[in-house]
């Protein structure tokens, strides 16, 4: 039969067990490996974190001048979809990696889904067409978004200052000829 000397080593042994599985929980140390997961979980969500913002940024003048012009998506819309096409490319470089051929189908599904929520931009009323611009806009929106997932933030802020450029002043210009044609027309009947 077993000592008593047996049975108190048989229960530290159990404890020094127990007390390795529970970590914090029993208030043993952490382990060095554990310590380096939390550190590189903790970059990773401020990496991430700093991209959907980078995105977020970069979609709100979009939206703000969309807003402003009283168009059919505006403030919210852009942002919204600048997010998730991060967001989505984001999860991606996560499950599948580098792969180009991986990342190459959800760039696609990205652009063919922002394709359709554009699409719903588009209206026709009679001789006209509105609201082409504004889908247009969604579609780069949602590649400023994929952009900065990619790290690609010149990119992203090309894009963005671009069609914020096109959106204002070219905008602008087209309304002018738009006033000019119609008293042009006015003139003539």
């Amino acid at each position: 039969p077993g000592s008593r000397d047996d049975t108190r080593h048989e229960r530290k042994l159990a404890k020094s067990q127990r007390t390795r599985r529970g970590g914090e929980r029993t208030g043993a140390p952490s382990s060095p490996g554990r310590v380096a997961d939390l550190v590189r979980l903790r970059r990773a969500m401020l990496k991430s974190g700093l991209r959907l913002l980078a995105a977020l940024v970069l979609a709100l003048p979009i939206g703000w001048e969309r807003e402003l012009a009283a168009r059919s998506a505006g403030l919210r819309t852009f942002p919204l979809v600048a997010l998730p096409a991060c967001g989505y490319v984001l999860l991606a470089l996560d499950v599948v990696g580098d792969a180009p051929a991986a990342q190459a189908r959800v760039l696609q599904g990205l652009m063919t889904g922002i394709g359709f929520i554009g699409g719903g931009a588009i209206l026709k009323s009679k001789a006209h067409v509105h609201g082409t611009a504004t889908a247009a806009g969604i579609w780069v929106t949602g590649a400023i978004g994929a952009a900065t997932a990619y790290g690609h933030f010149g990119l992203a802020l090309l894009l963005s200052a671009m069609t914020m450029l096109v959106l204002a002043v070219l905008g602008t210009i087209e309304r002018r000829a738009l006033r000019t044609r119609r008293a042009t027309e006015n003139e003539e009947s």
